[in-house]
């Protein structure tokens, strides 16, 4: 009988304990669910909307009635924003700017903290600084003309592969007659652009084969924290046990296939390397690399850094830009009106005897408004990366402790009915007035905002526009087999959303 009440006496105080432990909170922090044993919320958020973070804060917000959800990650405090003006708040203040150090920021970079993303303080002000500054004399962040011929001679090359045909085995997998394979059919302009920028190089066709293999690289790391990647920052040792459903290994070899390939290009460089001429965005910072270690400085510049600067431009650029057209077709393929309007748009101004350029832009606003839509539409990254407070501040009139991670949620922005007035329709005419689009109509913030704005939005938007209007004065898009698309793509959430690859059929728009 002693046995048995000490056992009951045992496990009630125990049932007590993890009651206080659920309930245990910061004074004054937003309102949010218990923490359960080991993972805290983790599990919460998933039975909220599994697979989609987004949905499940929003649905979080309403039921604690509250524009700041506050919760715990096992030991991390974490803060979810899901009103409009805190969120940009959030983006524009200079505490927020931190980043977390996690399993994630590691893996991808030689088990330090190295790189854009992923870094933050005097390291990441001082290595983002340098390389917009000159990456920009190579064409980076700003209308250049030579950038502009690249990405518009690999977007010709691309469509001849459809209107020609295929040489090659590796063309086959992505161009097979007049279905084409996405979003990889967009990799070679987006990524060879880039290319130019640090090396000033591009690959050749027969060469194309090296830039799908970033793509798919790319894309491979951004799904990487799809199902159980929460799991893996909170507990970093399943990497070990499941590495596989952990997301552990797609993280470290898509950001392999990517690393790898810059290391030949930077060793090339290095060894190369002389102080009397600058070739590149590379000898630029070769040059500084070496200058602070001979005068025995405490440098943030090195070889390894170099090749995390230029894996984190690349990861968007070889996966989200090229993912925002794709689901900009797919939009095209329920809407077939919005093809009719664009191919319109694109003979009245362009006709069919050039390919459109940037001086273009300004009068196709319809095609522009389309990406734009888009952009808002389907948000890349719906929770950001998450930002650290790098001090104990407050944020809504909660107070927030210094290491606490914050996710701003640009799905709340992008989906305000008082901001948009009817944000589930694809409305592209919300940013035209008097046949001009107004930059000033878009409240969107695709590409973040503040000292984290995301640092190739130009590149991006520059890109997106000539690959886009150019595809599109050439094909006529339709479905595989013919028959209309009546419903979306499943989306995959993972560190941004994507779709499944597919075919879809192009007709090549002759006369």
């Amino acid at each position: 009988m002693i046995g048995l009440l000490a056992l009951v006496a045992l496990l009630s105080l125990s049932v007590i304990c993890l009651w206080k432990k659920a309930y245990n909170r910061h004074e004054n922090f937003p309102p949010g669910p218990p923490s359960l044993p080991i993972y805290g919320a983790y599990w919460i958020i998933v039975a909220k909307a599994f697979n989609n973070l987004a949905l499940a804060t929003i649905r979080l917000a309403k039921e604690y009635n509250t524009k700041l959800v506050g919760l715990y990650l096992g030991p991390i405090p974490l803060v979810l924003v899901n009103d409009s003006t805190l969120i940009k708040e959030v983006l524009n203040r200079e505490e927020f700017d931190g980043r977390l150090d996690t399993v994630i920021s590691r893996a991808r970079g030689f088990w330090k903290i190295l790189g854009i993303f992923f870094t933050d303080g005097f390291f990441w002000h001082t290595q983002r600084r340098f390389s917009l500054r000159y990456m920009r004399d190579w064409g980076f962040g700003r209308r250049c003309n030579a950038l502009e011929e690249t990405i518009t001679h690999d977007t010709k090359e691309m469509i001849d592969m459809v209107q020609n045909g295929t040489t090659t085995d590796e063309e086959k997998k992505i161009v097979n007659g007049n279905l084409i394979y996405l979003p990889h059919f967009f990799d070679v302009p987006f990524v060879n652009g880039l290319v130019q920028v640090f090396v000033q190089k591009t690959f050749a066709r027969k060469e194309y084969s090296q830039l799908w293999r970033l793509g798919k690289s790319a894309l491979k790391f951004q799904r990487s924290t799809n199902d159980l990647g929460g799991a893996l920052v909170i507990t970093p040792w399943i990497k070990n046990l499941f590495p596989n459903i952990s997301g552990y290994n797609d993280l470290t070899n898509g950001t392999k296939g990517i690393s790898d390939f810059y290391e030949e290009l930077i060793k090339d460089a290095i060894d190369t390397y002389e102080d009397t001429h600058e070739r590149h965005f590379f000898d630029a910072y070769i040059k500084k690399m070496k200058q602070e270690t001979e005068e025995n400085q405490r440098t943030t510049y090195s070889a390894e850094q170099l090749q995390l600067i230029c894996t984190d431009y690349t990861f968007p650029t070889a996966s989200a830009t090229e993912m925002t057209l794709t689901i900009l077709l797919e939009r095209i393929l329920l809407q077939p009106e919005l093809q009719d309007k664009i191919h319109e748009e694109l003979d009245r101004v362009v006709g069919r005897d050039r390919m459109p350029t940037l001086d273009d832009r300004q009068n196709l606003p319809f095609t522009e408004a389309c990406i734009r839509e888009m952009l808002r539409f389907e948000t890349l990254v719906p929770l950001g990366v998450p930002h650290r407070a790098m001090n104990d501040t407050t944020l809504g009139g909660y107070d927030i402790p210094e290491g606490s991670s914050v996710a701003v949620n640009l799905v709340a922005l992008h989906m305000d009915e008082k901001i948009w007035g009817d944000p589930q329709n694809f409305r592209p005419e919300r940013f035209i007035v008097d046949g001009k689009v107004q930059v000033s109509l878009d409240k969107s913030l695709p590409f973040g905002a503040g000292r984290r704005l995301c640092a190739g939005e130009t590149y991006a938007r520059h890109s997106m526009f000539l690959i886009f209007a150019a595809f599109m004065q050439a094909f006529q898009v339709s479905t595989a087999d013919g028959k209309p698309l009546t419903q979306p793509a499943k989306r995959i959430q993972g560190i941004i959303t994507t779709i499944p690859e597919f075919w879809v059929r192009v007709t090549p728009r002759i006369g």
